[in-house]
């Protein structure tokens, strides 16, 4: 059990890694460029559409996409401190992932709207990218989930070794 969990927590700091790179490195380049990045119209195609759905004007347009900047810039930041908690808690403890769960479930959101949105223009390498990245998150979040029921169930008394078959008394030897 134990090969399990030193295997997941890797994948999971992978991941966040992964995150805190690729989306560090997207923001930046959206947050730096003078139009926000909506000089690269397939990467911010998402943009345009929720803009011409909601109804936005350039200054808006603009303004959606900083605020789309912004947000990566948060996921990333929150994966990067989650890499740094995790090698925190390989000296001190256990790791708390409430934060990178919050940034995943992001990162789904955004995928799922972007991938979806790059679908219907018909851009299939952008629904690739996004596909990846939403199935990387899911999977940080798959075993998120599994390492906290077991640390939950650990906490709440549950043992894991397996139960003692039924008729069997197992409890300390009574000698007559």
């Amino acid at each position: 059990m134990r090969k399990f969990s030193s295997a997941s927590t890797a994948i999971v700091v992978a991941i966040s890694l992964y995150f805190a790179l690729a989306w560090g490195y997207d923001a930046l380049r959206i947050l730096s460029s003078p139009s926000y990045g909506l000089d690269e119209v397939w990467r911010s195609e998402y943009v345009f559409i929720i803009g011409r759905m909601v109804g936005l004007d350039p200054l808006g347009l603009i303004k959606l996409a900083a605020f789309f900047g912004a947000v990566k810039l948060v996921v990333a930041c929150a994966c990067a401190w989650h890499v740094a908690d995790r090698v925190r808690a390989m000296v001190r403890g256990t790791a708390n992932a409430d934060v990178l769960e919050g940034a995943l479930i992001i990162i789904v959101a955004l995928g799922i709207l972007s991938a979806g949105l790059a679908a219907r223009s018909g851009n299939g390498e952008i629904v690739r990218e996004y596909a990846i990245q939403l199935l990387l998150a899911c999977l940080a979040t798959a075993l998120c989930i599994a390492e906290r029921s077991k640390v939950y169930a650990i906490g709440a008394g549950e043992s894991t070794s397996p139960a003692p078959e039924a008729g069997v008394y197992s409890g300390p030897a009574i000698h007559p």
